[in-house]
């Protein structure tokens, strides 16, 4: 597996990348080696330096963070998600594009595998690719629901925001 990271307006974002495509993306927030370490052991793979592997994700992820990247090429290796969470993620994936957004409950009956609403919010919360894999697009029907990517919520508004699905917030400072 191969590794590199770019800068972000949220923090620097380490992505993963196999001979299959990527199989992790997180904020590293000073903890690039942890996260590292807990892939690998993960997948039961070695780490090789590959730039050319990992260029044109960091290229992707750089572009979607400037707001000239709507939709991401680059394939997408599923191997750390359970069955389960390989069809409700790539439901997302596949189904709600750049600037929309899905309530929980819609997702689950998107899906068809009968997950109650709550549960996809732990499939969000445990989504090893976030952005590319937009799990900031699933909101509570009420508000925007939970995040554990970033600094939380206010990562998922963020991301909302560039996307144009929220509009910006006014600085009264």
């Amino acid at each position: 597996m191969a590794f590199g990271s770019v800068p972000t307006p949220l923090g620097d974002m380490l992505a993963a990348v196999t001979e299959d495509g990527v199989a992790g993306v997180g904020w590293s927030h000073g903890r690039e080696e942890r996260l590292r370490e807990r892939l690998l052991a993960r997948l039961g793979l070695a780490e090789v330096g590959d730039p050319a592997r990992t260029a044109p994700v960091l290229d992707e992820l750089a572009r979607y963070y400037a707001g000239e990247l709507r939709v991401f090429g680059s394939p997408v290796d599923w191997r750390l998600t359970t069955p389960v969470q390989r069809r409700v993620l790539g439901t997302l994936y596949e189904t709600v594009g750049y600037g929309e957004a899905v309530t929980y409950g819609e997702l689950a009956a998107r899906s068809g595998t009968g997950v109650p609403a709550r549960a996809i919010g732990s499939i969000m919360g445990a989504n090893p690719i976030p952005v590319i894999v937009p799990c900031h697009r699933v909101v509570a029907g009420n508000g925007l629901g939970g995040f554990s990517g970033g600094e939380g919520v206010e990562s998922k508004r963020w991301l909302l925001t560039l996307e144009g699905y929220l509009q910006p917030m006014l600085d009264w400072g």
